[in-house]
């Protein structure tokens, strides 16, 4: 995970991740990065922007696209930082802005530095990393609330591809993790992570848990993975969550992408929890099988130690 310039504290244990002694220095770059920003939901999404620690704001941190709409944004080399999608956003009597899912809690429409409060589905991008790579993921390690897709266009690279997580999780969030709005009728609006709602060690890899031998996918993480199989599931989740592009690539960044397979995966993952739920509580998880190298190790630590 990218360190941030006002971060939500990380319910996630610390952990420390070690440069692998082949990795290349960063290479300067010399080509801005353009991030298109579009929304297909069939309703308002509020982007918040948040660079990482020490890196300079971009043109904005906040604004409000309504459906169909898109914003273009311009980052320099070198830049890192995140984007997430705020729903149900409103303006009070006082002018306080604020919002119901990954609400940055500035009070503003601009979130000027401040970190999307979760549940909430993030992009995370470390642009011109080591080996002049960029490298980037979607992370659902905080949550969830809204569909979200990164697509790379120019770049280069075997793990240079499409990811994020196209599915409804709303739809099929266990109820345990549900967020819902009572303004919307109870409607459920977000889906937690397991270590939010349970607060448990085994969930937060943390504690007796905290090393990637002993923190294993759950239940839960499964819930995501099954429907997002290119987003991070939880705190380890690195092998398939991580990817890398070469030639400085621009992206789009879509919130609701056409959901041509969002409802099988949606039920798919219903499906797995009731079958995880159903083992006995001492049998290991299904293991999620790396398909992508590793490049975990090549991006800078987050405040929480991870890369996610």
């Amino acid at each position: 995970m990218l360190t941030t310039t006002r971060p939500v504290p990380s319910l996630v244990a610390p952990r420390r991740i070690t440069p692998s002694p082949s990795a290349l220095p960063p290479t300067p770059g010399v080509i801005s990065t353009t991030f298109t920003i579009l929304n297909k939901c069939d309703y308002t999404v509020w982007p918040g922007i948040q660079s990482s620690a020490g890196i300079a704001s971009l043109s904005t941190t906040g604004f409000a696209l309504q459906k169909d709409e898109s914003k273009t944004i311009t980052a320099p080399a070198l830049w890192s930082g995140r984007f997430w999608g705020r729903t149900h956003c409103s303006q009070d009597s006082t002018g306080k802005f604020s919002c119901v899912t990954a609400d940055c809690s500035s009070g503003k429409v601009e979130c000027a530095g401040n970190n999307a409060l979760p549940p909430a589905t993030i992009a995370e991008f470390k642009l011109d990393g080591y080996g002049g790579l960029d490298f980037f993921d979607v992370s659902l390690v905080d949550g969830y609330n809204l569909p979200m897709l990164v697509v790379p266009q120019g770049g280069k690279g075997q793990n240079c591809t499409s990811i994020g997580c196209v599915s409804d999780l709303n739809e099929s969030c266990p109820s345990e993790l549900k967020v819902t709005s009572t303004a919307d009728g109870g409607e459920s609006v977000a889906c937690k992570s397991a270590c939010a709602a349970l607060d448990q060690d085994q969930y937060c890899c943390r504690g007796a848990y905290g090393t990637p031998d002993t923190c294993k996918p759950s239940a839960y993480s499964q819930i995501f993975k099954t429907a997002c199989p290119r987003a991070y599931s939880y705190a380890y989740d690195d092998k398939t969550s991580t990817f890398t592009c070469g030639s400085s690539p621009d992206y789009t960044i879509t919130f609701c992408p056409t959901p041509n397979t969002s409802m099988s995966k949606s039920l798919e993952a219903a499906r797995v929890l009731d079958e995880m739920k159903s083992k006995p509580e001492s049998q290991e998880p299904t293991q999620i099988p790396p398909s992508a190298p590793n490049p975990c190790t090549y991006i800078p630590e987050s405040d929480d130690g991870g890369c996610h």
